[in-house]
């Protein structure tokens, strides 16, 4: 249970592929509160997936127009939900889910991906602003600053 003893709402928010499976690896940290799930794209699996899902379109950094809409479809779920916390394991859903969430007062919590090795993603170095915590799953990556390294999850 939170240290308050309530059950917190809980945005949890990636995108398709290794950033989706790296957020179900945390499904159990988030049993006792009610979670509400965002992922980019359709298909893999998400549509069977056993709590509230949410579907935005797909964009990256480098298409200026999805991108902006995918901002604005993460902003209209950030405002409806009101979640207490916001988790993202990465790409570009995951730093407007973070920007807008701290924006409305929620605490922030960024995994950046296992797939960065050499570099922190772009999303993971743009969101250090808004981050309340900030983890890496590689040693290598951690920082006295953040990201913070705490292990992997996979």
């Amino acid at each position: 249970m939170y240290s308050d003893g309530q059950r917190k709402k809980i945005l949890a928010v990636s995108s398709r592929g290794g950033h989706w499976n790296e957020l179900q690896r945390l499904i159990l940290a988030f049993e006792e509160h009610n979670v509400v799930f965002i992922v980019a794209g359709s298909g893999g699996g998400s549509e069977a997936w056993p709590f509230p899902c949410r579907i935005v379109r797909d964009a990256n950094c480098q298409q200026i127009i999805p991108s902006l809409l995918q901002g604005l479809e993460v902003l209209a779920i950030v405002l409806r939900e009101r979640p207490d916390v916001v988790i993202s394991t990465g790409a570009s859903c995951g730093f407007f889910a973070l920007l807008f969430g701290k924006l409305c007062g929620a605490r922030t919590i960024w995994v950046d991906s296992l797939a960065n090795v050499k570099k922190l993603s772009l999303s993971g170095r743009m969101v250090r602003r808004f981050a309340d915590l900030w983890l890496t799953q590689w040693p290598e990556r951690a920082r006295p600053g953040g990201p913070y390294f705490k292990g992997s999850l996979l």
